[in-house]
């Protein structure tokens, strides 16, 4: 036994203290920050389970879990996709004058998408713009999924488009898209729940990861502007990864002090 012990010992102390990752967040924009909420880990408020073995106990489960962020959706919306007498897709707010968003801000946080950039011609893509930025100081990349982990009373009438790259080099402005595939039904989206998560993953697979809030220092907004609306000169935005990363400041993730 005290051979097994000594040798356990002895595999810990090679390993060397658990890696954690730190990655940032923020806002891009404060204008109407205030409708959007930090990130929340994933979690449940389930009662007690009756036995250690319920699911809930499960080690493998709340890993999985708790590797994810939830993206708050800020507003309530209830959009539908029509045709007009040209034929062409329009965007509708169904509940009209009693939506609690205005025709005019819906606009500046919701865009359907050219046809011509749809990956199927009847299958129609809007995007809402979040200000959410992600930063890392290590070699570190973002996924976006679609809220999976969370039972959605009313499916939404499509898929979202995932997406992953670099945290620690391409410190953009995260958009929501979503591929329309059944235009017989209702896009219904509601504040508080999740519009999407975010899930972080380093060289080391095991390492878990502290999300904290990022302060907006020069260094970064300037690294961030240079990246800015560059997919309007070059097809393919990951050629330009390498001069990101020889271009990028050391320090680019500083926690915020909280008051």
């Amino acid at each position: 036994m005290f051979v097994k012990l000594y040798r356990r010992m002895q595999d810990e102390a090679d390993r060397g203290p658990r890696r954690v990752y730190k990655a940032g967040w923020l806002f891009k924009d404060d204008k109407t920050s205030l409708i959007w909420d930090a990130p929340k880990p994933v979690s449940f408020d389930h009662p007690r389970p009756a036995t250690s073995k319920s699911a809930l106990s499960c080690p493998a489960a709340i890993e999985f879990d708790r590797r994810h962020f939830a993206i708050p959706c800020p507003v309530d919306l209830r959009l539908r996709m029509v045709r007009n007498a040209q034929g062409q897709m329009q965007l509708t707010n169904v509940d009209g004058p009693q939506a609690s968003t205005r025709p005019a801000g819906l606009q500046q946080i919701l865009v359907l998408s050219p046809p011509n950039e749809w990956r199927h011609p009847e299958r129609p893509m809007i995007q809402l713009v979040t200000p959410y930025v992600f930063i890392s100081d290590e070699p570190l990349y973002i996924n976006q999924f679609p809220p999976f982990l969370h039972y959605e009373t009313q499916a939404r009438p499509g898929v979202m488009l995932c997406g992953r790259f670099p945290a620690d080099i391409w410190p953009r402005q995260h958009m929501w898209a979503f591929e329309w595939h059944d235009l017989e039904k209702d896009l219904v989206l509601k504040r508080g729940e999740p519009l999407f998560y975010v899930r972080f993953e380093g060289g080391d697979p095991a390492a878990p990861v502290r999300l904290v809030e990022a302060e907006k220092t020069p260094e970064l907004e300037s690294f961030m502007r240079s990246i800015v609306d560059v997919t309007n000169f070059v097809n393919q935005s990951f050629q330009l990864f390498k001069t990101a990363r020889e271009r990028r400041p050391k320090t680019l993730l500083v926690e915020k002090k909280q008051k």
